[in-house]
């Protein structure tokens, strides 16, 4: 983190609790839940902040509403607009809804339908979704422009302090529902909307709790910026983690984040994909990828939680159904249980049953298999995905390949290859 911090007045507690009166009836509270099972396996006393629970499904209404709630009535006349793909689209919805105020939506033009329906349901005939471009930035210019040209409120998803105030609201209700001390809060960071106004109410109610800021390795935006001393846009980035996965984070989201964020964890993608699952199949929790950032970076600090008192946010829970096989597939890789790879096999009768019977383990699977039979040669290369019951087990399977003279080539780590051929 950079010590070149610029001072910037934080959102005050009183403009928070303000926020907090705005949502009443619009964002419901919240629950803050003990987790006896990882509790015990962390050694410390977990506690999950439920956003995933709220009304829209992420705490992405409590600013976009408590922003359109503070603009001037003569301006909320000529309409409001937004830019996502995602959890603001539908707060803004929501909102528009809520106060009956015409919005437009501006999603890019590949989002899932499912998206956009969702959109649609909770702005009813209040919302108008203009799919533009392929991506978020396409989306964002065309509805900065639309508000520019046509006089209407911008409701910007995370660099507005009406917005960090409404976000703000998920730390006073955490402060309220928590009857000990803190030590540790975890929040995702995507432009950092939510981290600069829980941390900025933590900062002056409870300064001794150590705001831990949580993004994908794959979107660094905002550690980044904070090594730098100042906003970064990334170049490139994995978009997997899409409720926290930004270029740059906002400028006044990071002046904010210098002063209250006092750590950084970068969380892989795939670990993320476990903690889905592992929050599915063992709590019965269903979140979207950025809701299990903080969940997955608690592997990361397990020494420094021990005995202490510990808060995930789990920001939210849009996940779509169709993303469930990539998630287990992303989470095998990671979890070092699954292994492509390229194989020359003899072209003779019996080299494939050669291979199951002298090379495969007992509980080692083939789980994918392209071979295209070449007649004028002597050998053909095949694509093969092996899943393994243990990571172990995989150094014991290139020990047999290597014994049965196999050609073979791993995809695994290099990119890619891989990401031409699986």
């Amino acid at each position: 983190m950079s010590t070149s911090t610029t001072t910037t007045v934080l959102p005050s507690v009183e403009a928070i609790y303000k926020a907090k009166m705005r949502l009443r009836g619009v964002a419901e509270p919240t629950p803050l839940t003990y987790n006896y099972h990882m509790s015990e396996h962390y050694g410390c006393r977990l506690y999950f902040k439920r956003e995933d629970m709220q009304v829209v499904r992420s705490y992405k209404i409590r600013g976009a509403y408590n922003k359109m709630a503070t603009v001037p009535k003569d301006k909320l006349a000529n309409g409001v607009v937004c830019a996502s793909a995602g959890n603001h689209a539908q707060g803004f919805a929501l909102a528009c809804q809520k106060m009956q105020v015409k919005g437009k939506v501006y999603m890019p033009s590949v989002t899932p339908r499912q998206k956009i329906k969702k959109v649609n349901l909770f702005g009813k005939e209040w919302v108008e979704v203009v799919l533009t471009g392929d991506t978020f930035d396409d989306a964002y210019h065309e509805a900065v422009r639309d508000a520019e040209e046509n006089g209407k409120e911008f409701i910007h998803p995370f660099n507005d302090p009406r917005t960090i105030e409404g976000q703000g609201t998920v730390g006073l209700e955490i402060l309220e529902d928590c009857n000990e001390s803190l030590d540790y809060v975890f929040c995702a960071i995507g432009g950092g909307g939510l981290v600069s106004g829980l941390g900025s109410y933590f900062h002056q109610l409870s300064p001794n709790t150590k705001i831990i800021g949580v993004e994908p390795a794959g979107a660094p935006a905002m550690y980044e910026s904070l090594k730098a001393g100042e906003p970064v846009t990334l170049e490139h980035i994995d978009s997997f983690v899409d409720g926290a996965a930004v270029r740059r984070v906002g400028d006044l989201t990071f002046k904010i984040a210098q002063q209250v964020v006092d750590d950084m964890v970068l969380v892989p993608e795939g670990k993320v994909c476990s903690t889905i699952l592992q929050l599915y199949n063992e709590e019965g929790i269903v979140v979207e990828p950025a809701g299990a950032l903080t969940v997955a970076a608690l592997d990361f600090y397990k020494e420094q939680i021990k005995g202490k008192n510990v808060v995930c946010i789990l920001s939210g829970s849009n996940n779509d159904i169709t993303r469930t096989e990539e998630i287990k597939e992303r989470s095998l890789l990671y979890e070092g249980l699954k292994h492509y790879f390229i194989i020359r096999f003899p072209q003779r009768a019996g080299a494939l049953r050669d291979f199951l019977n002298n090379v495969l383990g007992p509980n080692d699977d083939i789980t994918h298999f392209e071979y295209t039979k070449k007649h004028n040669r002597d050998s053909g290369p095949a694509l093969v995905g092996i899943q393994l019951q243990q990571w172990e087990d995989y150094n014991r399977l290139l020990e047999r390949m290597q014994a049965s003279k196999i050609d073979y080539q791993t995809l695994n780590d290099s990119k890619m290859l891989f990401d031409l051929l699986v």
